[in-house]
């Protein structure tokens, strides 16, 4: 186990003030990219953390020709805030759980899951998706933190957004993999929505809704594609009942304890700010 620096802990309590502009670009587009969420020393330190815990619990040992397309995407392990205190610190952290409830307008913020994102040396595209169509949840007041390690450059796969795609429907009933790889972008092809795909800073985090589409391309370079991320929701969300068997799995894995119509307040679902 790490013991955080303190220099850490107090930055991580250090609110980031959203402008006006940045809660309205986030309203509108459902998703935003923010320079400085993170500084150096705090990304050096949790890169180091995390990509200890990763290579701890990770099982994926199968070459890239024996995988499916979801599975070549990333290594994909989650809620490691039960397996690291340090870890736990971070996703845990007011810093960035006020800057979600504050882009969701919300007065509070739930922790829903983290979970870890490794995109391997030559590790394939993440396809189009909405990550709400996993979710039990009774409303779209979800913010998902995407957090790079390190700088991400346009060959390492870095997110990509249909800026305002979360208003179309179409696509919403479609797991991640080959079907909405192809169907979602036929859709989106055919609207005015822009087409976001910038690399990252050090430091810099992007947060968006559960129902705005986004994707991520391969990684083309031989270095690992760091990303952590932390789901949030609306401390008052509610349980709805599952619309498909990846929504019964989220259901019992992620809020287990929970009843379809009350606010998930189960153990692993705390109120962070």
């Amino acid at each position: 186990m790490y013991k955080i620096p303190k220099e850490i802990q107090t930055f991580l309590e250090t609110p980031y003030q959203l402008s006006s502009e940045e809660k309205t670009f986030y309203n509108d587009n459902r998703f935003i990219k923010l320079k400085g969420v993170l500084n150096e020393e705090t990304c050096y330190y949790f890169n180091e953390v995390i990509t200890s815990c990763v290579n701890r619990l990770n099982t994926e040992t199968r070459e890239f020709k024996d995988r499916t397309t979801y599975q070549k995407a990333f290594l994909q392990l989650f809620n490691l805030w039960q397996h690291d205190e340090s870890i736990k610190y971070l996703v845990f952290s007011k810093r960035i759980a006020r800057l979600a409830a504050d882009l969701m307008q919300c007065s509070g913020c739930r922790l829903y899951h983290d979970q870890a994102l490794f995109k391997e040396p030559g590790g394939g595209i993440t396809p189009w998706h909405a990550d709400q169509y996993y979710w039990p949840l009774n409303s779209d007041k979800t913010a998902t933190a995407w957090i790079p390690l390190q700088a991400i450059m346009p060959e390492m796969g870095p997110l990509e957004f249909s800026a305002g795609s979360h208003i179309i429907t179409e696509g919403r009933d479609l797991e991640i993999g080959d079907d909405s790889e192809e169907k979602i972008q036929k859709r989106l092809r055919i609207t005015n929505f822009k087409h976001v795909i910038e690399p990252f800073e050090l430091g810099e985090v992007s947060f968006h809704s559960g129902w705005v589409f986004h994707r991520a391309g391969a990684n083309q370079t031989e270095h690992m594609r760091k990303v952590m991320t932390i789901i949030y929701m609306d401390e008052s969300m509610r349980l709805k009942q599952p619309e498909n068997e990846n929504q019964v799995n989220d259901w019992n894995t992620w809020c287990p304890g929970a009843i379809v119509g009350e606010i998930i307040d189960t153990p692993l679902n705390p109120i962070l700010t």
